[in-house]
């Protein structure tokens, strides 16, 4: 009987961990708290770190769609679709999010991410982002591990946008025409 009961205190634990898990990172950039702003709310400052191009409107309901390839099939650029939920200029902003196109049934729903902007000094301000509304178990399992790593990888590109410049795509687009290249060579 005891360990029937660990059983089930241990699985209420795990569904509960599942339930409430969340990815946090946060990042100091030296840019003023305006900039910090509209590099998330401007197709200039989501261009100039985070994709190769995208549909910006920063408004409640306003497209948020971040396009990783913009070169491929409308509803696998990236995210597609994705809207603003709310919007407290110069603090917070909020979008809805979905996976990767690798992960079609996590895709096919969404979850949330918020940021929230404060000021560190004239030149610096912080940036923490909130990553919640995850399933548990297969793909949400692995679309948390993928978010875990590339929202660092987002957040770096942040920072070293403010120290060195905007991101230049060329490569990066470049690489991608390549792969549809092979992969339509091995289609019939």
């Amino acid at each position: 009987m005891r360990a029937l009961i660990l059983c089930v205190l241990g699985l209420i634990g795990s569904v509960a961990g599942a339930a409430d898990r969340a990815i946090d990172k946060e990042v100091v950039i030296k840019a003023t708290l305006e900039q910090a702003w509209s590099s998330w709310t401007t197709r200039e400052g989501i261009t100039a770190f985070f994709a190769p191009d995208a549909v910006i409107d920063a408004r409640v309901g306003g497209a948020f769609q971040i396009y990783i390839d913009p070169g491929a099939a409308p509803g696998s650029r990236g995210a597609d679709d994705m809207r603003y939920m709310a919007l407290q200029p110069h603090k917070m902003l909020s979008f809805d999010w979905n996976a990767p196109p690798s992960l079609p049934e996590a895709r096919a729903q969404r979850t949330f991410v918020m940021l929230r902007f404060e000021k560190v000094d004239e030149q610096q301000t912080r940036v923490r982002l909130h990553h919640v509304g995850w399933g548990d178990g297969g793909e949400w399992d692995r679309a948390y591990a993928y978010f875990d790593r590339a929202w660092g990888n987002v957040l770096a590109n942040l920072v070293k946008r403010w120290e060195s410049g905007p991101v230049d795509w060329t490569a990066w687009l470049a690489q991608l025409q390549k792969m549809r290249e092979a992969a339509a060579k091995k289609s019939p």
